[in-house]
């Protein structure tokens, strides 16, 4: 255990992916808690289908990926909110319309072009690939993600549980789920190059869906997403690292495995309760 200790802080490819990838992780699963009960969590699948149509069409016309994806995931959050807000098209029949549709664009722009460029990376995920430059905007967008929500925890906790009593209150719910989608986008396109676009919306998911299957109040459920998603995330990468097998799959198998077991020992609290 200590050789692989050592190997992520002395490998500058391993140590870059840890870094961004614990980051990512506390972004998604912060996320993930308020998106789960707003049963509005496969936004991340669907943005993240966006971000790969946005890092297509850069990677054909040679503009810089991040430059691209981020306005576009963040203007393609907002107008996911504005649809299933005020028209017939209500939440996962809008997200499933923007995302197919952004999906296939990206791969007929490839197909279209003849080239091949690395953007397999960015469907299944590329730990060990992350530049030095994805780490300086990743750490800056997570930090900023982080800095957001801590700041504005009581107001997202309010339009979570009952946006009708917050907007009673004043709460100008419209903009906080604005910022919550803002978040979103920002954290999916973090994470895409970590855990590609196929993947990367079970960092939103799992961590919140096992903390509550044993805790009840929106606290200890965040708390509790953040330490599973990040101890997930580095056990993850400890299975690639050791084993050979591809990290955004390794991370996600985890997740899998940690969630029977939080639903078991749900299961068993409830039955004493009872």
């Amino acid at each position: 255990m200590g050789d692989i200790i050592s190997a992520f802080f002395s490998t500058p490819i391993l140590f870059r992916a840890l870094i961004v990838g614990i980051l990512v992780s506390l972004c998604a699963a912060l996320l993930g808690v308020s998106l789960v009960l707003k049963r509005y969590s496969m936004i991340g699948d669907g943005l993240s289908h966006v971000g790969f149509g946005a890092l297509a069409i850069a990677a054909v016309m040679n503009w810089a990926p991040m430059v691209v994806a981020v306005p576009v995931v963040i203007a393609a959050a907002f107008l996911l909110l504005r649809i299933s807000s005020s028209s017939k098209i209500k939440g996962d029949s809008a997200i499933a319309l923007i995302s197919t549709g952004a999906l296939a664009i990206g791969v007929m722009a490839v197909s279209l072009s003849g080239m091949n460029s690395d953007l397999d990376s960015y469907l299944f995920g590329s730990i060990y690939a992350i530049s030095d430059e994805d780490v300086v905007i990743s750490v800056a967008l997570a930090l900023l993600v982080l800095v957001l929500f801590v700041f504005f925890y009581t107001k997202i906790f309010a339009i979570t549980f009952d946006e009708s009593f917050a907007r009673a209150t004043g709460t100008k719910v419209g903009t906080y789920n604005m910022l919550i989608a803002l978040l979103t986008a920002l954290t999916i396109v973090i994470g895409m190059r970590m855990m590609g676009s196929m993947l990367i919306s079970s960092l939103i998911i799992f961590p919140a869906l096992c903390s509550m299957r044993v805790f009840k109040s929106f606290r200890a459920v965040t708390i509790c997403s953040a330490v599973i998603s990040v101890v997930t995330f580095i056990s993850g990468m400890v299975i690639s690292y050791e084993f050979g097998t591809p990290g955004g799959a390794s991370i996600v198998c985890v997740n899998i495995a940690v969630f029977a077991v939080f639903s078991a020992v749900g299961a068993v609290l409830r039955r004493n309760r009872a």
